[in-house]
């Protein structure tokens, strides 16, 4: 139903993660924010990838059932869609102004200020990690720390420019047309899981195959366009105050920038764990791997899993974690790292 705030409220009993759907007016347009957990607890923002929308980027993560008890035991979460890229978004009229992301970042202000929320901690993938790192770069005061999967933080390389050029002209004259499909699965899964001639795709990738035939190609073109135009943020990261916990999947066309990130970030706050057999979408590809960090990371504030839940064994490999990254000392815990091959 309306309200006069210009929110309407929307119950999505079909939806897996069970949370209720505002429409919250801002400055930049509509913006869709799914809102799952007890309100009274400290905020969790999530942030997608392109084309994406919460339902898929950390639907798998919250199916983790060690993951959902860490993060549901601790957090209210906020999951914020980029404008049109909700379920069922109508599309955006031509005639409405391209956002920047420096727009969606003030946005998330706006979102955050409507539910009377001080400062939250931070959880986006990949296009969707930039817009937050941009924002907690914008307003440090409404950030507690950044938990970021497969993070933007450059500007465009020249390759990844065309690229992205290439699918925006595609969406905008042709639609979500196959050649746009196959671009976007490369970007988010590897290889393993798209599959090839001899092995099929995985339920993964067909479900998100599925997910983008129904996104609106026009609102998809308006949120790549703005990352596409996004701006070097490498010489602001050392400023960060927040701790910072990074997840890349090792087969990620985003390695690099992730391994960059975080030899810019302060040591004392940065950490980077690299996840097996993973692409870019760590979230729905390898979840289980982000169990673990994310323990000792959420201890670094005092948050803990419930005490019945028992601590999983990781299937993340530990000769993959650098000890100048992943240490106790940068996840606020006193214990002795982990030795591993990469301290070499």
């Amino acid at each position: 139903m309306g309200d006069s705030s210009g929110s309407v409220s929307i119950d999505m009993e079909a939806m897996s993660l069970g949370g209720q759907e505002h429409l919250v007016e801002t400055t930049y347009g509509p913006v869709c924010v799914a809102v799952c957990g007890d309100p009274d607890k400290p905020a969790l923002i999530t942030y997608p990838d392109i084309a994406l929308n919460y339902m898929f980027s950390f639907q798998g993560l919250l199916f983790c059932p060690e993951a959902s008890s860490l993060l549901l035991h601790n957090f209210c979460i906020y999951h914020i869609s980029p404008i049109g890229h909700e379920l069922g978004a109508p599309v955006i009229s031509v005639d409405a102004p391209l956002l920047s992301a420096d727009d969606l970042a003030d946005q998330i202000v706006e979102v955050l200020n409507y539910f009377g929320l001080g400062a939250v901690m931070c959880m986006g993938v990949t296009a969707g990690a930039y817009i937050l790192t941009l924002f907690a770069m914008k307003y440090r005061q409404r950030v507690l720390g950044l938990i970021l999967v497969s993070p933007l933080c450059q500007a465009p390389s020249w390759s990844e420019w065309l690229c992205n050029k290439v699918m925006s002209n595609l969406l905008y004259y042709y639609g979500m047309c196959g050649v746009v499909k196959e671009l976007l699965l490369k970007r988010y899964f590897s290889k393993e899981v798209r599959g090839n001639a001899q092995v099929p795709e995985s339920d993964i990738v067909q479900e998100c195959r599925r997910l983008l035939c129904e996104r609106q190609s026009t609102n998809v073109w308006r949120y790549l366009e703005a990352i596409n135009g996004r701006v070097d943020l490498s010489e602001e990261l050392r400023k960060l105050q927040c701790r910072t916990l990074i997840f890349i999947g090792e087969n990620s066309a985003y390695h690099s920038e992730a391994v960059h990130m975080t030899t810019k970030l302060d040591r004392r706050y940065g950490a980077l764990v690299e996840v097996q057999g993973s692409g870019s979408l760590v979230t729905e590809e390898q979840p289980q791997a982000m169990v673990i960090p994310m323990e000792y990371f959420l201890m670094g504030y005092g948050l803990y899993r419930p005490a019945q839940s028992v601590s999983p064994r990781s299937p993340l490999s530990p000769t993959r974690i650098s000890p100048e990254l992943l240490s106790p000392e940068n996840m606020g815990l006193k214990l002795k790292p982990i030795k591993t091959r990469l301290a070499l």
